[in-house]
């Protein structure tokens, strides 16, 4: 069992949250279900969710980040977390439940990471005008 679970309080949509976020890992699973609480397994990631009322809500001071090796895992996550949502900037989007999640290319993390501070910049540059994140062109302009 994971040290660290993320623990996600709904309004009253905890049920829908989990069957939505299941059926959009590959692997993964509804480990239990009360109708006011889930845990799920996300791609071996556990997540507990709770309904907890109006009170509780979320804000972009956390985000659930999938890391993506290719275009189409980016087009897909995006995609699919976004339907009912609303896209933000830079890979973050707001799903239909409100939670903000980010869906990075893992070159995006090695760009930013280069060496050369000057292709390292123009990548990040290029990234702050995107909303959805296109690798092609992240590449594009970090090689000017």
């Amino acid at each position: 069992m994971q040290r660290i679970t993320t623990f996600l309080m709904f309004n009253d949509q905890c049920e829908a949250a989990a069957k939505h976020y299941t059926s959009i890992f590959k692997s993964s699973r509804i480990i239990s279900s009360s109708g006011q609480s889930a845990e799920i397994e996300l791609d071996g990631y556990r997540i507990n969710m709770y309904n907890g009322g109006p009170s509780f809500s979320f804000s972009d001071g956390i985000s659930l980040y999938v890391n993506c090796e290719t275009q189409e895992e980016v087009d897909y996550y995006w995609n699919k977390l976004l339907e009912g949502g609303k896209p933000t900037a830079c890979g973050w989007l707001k799903d239909k439940f409100g939670v903000s999640w980010q869906i990075i290319p893992s070159a995006l993390q090695r760009l930013l990471g280069d060496k050369d501070r000057a292709r390292a910049n123009r990548a990040l540059q290029a990234m702050l005008k995107m909303v959805k994140l296109d690798i092609a062109e992240l590449e594009r302009a970090a090689n000017g």
